[in-house]
């Protein structure tokens, strides 16, 4: 039989730049490969399995939900729609007490730029310069530089502009009674897991509350656990208005939320958001089965563990210094990334790149061990420093 890579090129719109491997079983942060291959999972399916592969909780979860019923609409209320609810709330910053499941981490910032716009009555949203958030019309439209590449739509729905991502005077100046909402990644992922500095952040807040503009922080990657808090805001101390949440949610089933507070909710009528897969049966088990095996498992604890290890460790060879937060960390390497991480694969360990060329992007799951940082700090040592 002709291997997956060809029979997908021969039936799939090519949009993806694939990977010379094909996974047929996976085990906690291992990828077992068609030729027998054990490769490290470094890169965590674009920061998706929190929880590794096939964790035992998670599975059964999914199982279980799936052996009653696969799909109910959101026109009936269900025990384990509530129980997730209920469950990402409890862990989420300060009084988001709210939540509105959709699909994925585009639809969650979709639907809260629509409630940011819907509430103040204002036309115009801030986003960062090197920020990403998604691929629909009004996730791209707040996305960086993608109406110069990918972005494809006539128009954007809406004013856009981009604050220089760490400059507290731009933020001042620009945050005004004419904006309705600042989006921002509290970690932007793609960009290269650059973690933006606190005087910004703390900025964005005080002049989004000043001016009466919304403050989005879109913790789609940099979420669930990832940044060795719940939530990444939470280690800058603030708290957004809206915060959107997906990738790690499920574990690996499709789903994202959008959390807000009381008040906001008040503004929020009946009809005015909708989704018709959000919050299923299925994703629902599974959101509660990641919190769940999150808080038995202790790992929070285990990301802020391996982040030491991994800033102590490897920084070395080809890293010339490492940023980021918990378990979304850029290597800054002397050379392209890319190939790095071409050789990192070739000793079966694999990692991601960015939009930063000179960035190796870690999002391993949050069950990673010391060894394998012990094995990535190796390989990274034997490729050696550019001379």
């Amino acid at each position: 039989m002709t291997d997956p890579l060809t029979r997908e090129a021969a039936v799939t719109l090519q949009v993806y730049g694939q990977l010379p491997f094909v996974p047929t079983d996976a085990h906690s942060c291992d990828l077992v490969t068609s030729e027998g291959k054990r490769i490290l999972d470094f890169w965590g399916g674009h920061a998706v399995a929190v929880l590794g592969h096939g964790h035992p909780r998670l599975a059964k979860a999914i199982c279980e939900q799936s052996e009653r019923f696969v799909f109910q609409s959101n026109a009936v209320a269900l025990d384990i729609r509530a129980t997730a609810a209920e469950k990402l709330v409890s862990i989420a910053p300060g009084r988001l007490a709210r939540v509105f499941f959709v699909n994925s981490g585009a639809e969650a910032n979709e639907n809260a730029l629509k409630v940011a716009f819907m509430s103040t009555g204002r036309k115009k949203v801030l986003a960062l310069t090197r920020g990403f958030h998604g691929r629909t019309a009004a996730a791209g439209a707040v996305t960086w530089n993608a109406s110069k590449s990918w972005y494809g739509f006539p128009t954007t729905p809406f004013d856009v502009d981009f604050i220089p991502r760490n400059d507290v005077a731009a933020a001042i100046s620009m945050i005004d009674d004419s904006v309705a909402a600042v989006i921002f990644e509290p970690v932007q992922g793609v960009a290269g897991a650059f973690d933006l500095s606190p005087e910004f952040v703390s900025s964005l807040r005080k002049c989004t509350s000043k001016s009466g503009a919304l403050l989005i922080a879109d913790e789609v990657q940099c979420g669930m656990g990832r940044s060795g808090q719940y939530f990444a805001s939470e280690a800058y101390e603030i708290e957004p208005d809206l915060l959107t949440v997906a990738k790690g949610l499920g574990g690996g089933i499709p789903c994202g939320a959008l959390l807000c507070g009381e008040g906001l909710a008040e503004t929020i009528g009946v009809g005015a958001l909708g989704s018709t897969f959000g919050g299923g049966p299925v994703a629902s088990a599974a959101i509660a089965a990641v919190i769940d095996t999150i808080q038995a498992e202790d790992l929070l604890a285990n990301v802020r563990q391996r982040e030491a290890e991994i800033r102590e460790k490897c920084h070395v060879g080809p890293v010339q210094s490492i940023q980021g937060m918990g378990l979304l960390l850029g290597l800054v390497c002397d050379r392209p990334a890319i190939e790095v991480r071409k050789r990192l694969l070739e000793h079966d360990i694999l990692t991601g790149t960015s939009s930063d060329p000179n960035v190796l992007r870690l999002l391993p799951p949050l069950v990673l061990q010391a060894e394998h940082v012990t094995r990535l700090a190796g390989e990274l040592s034997d490729i050696g420093a550019m001379i």
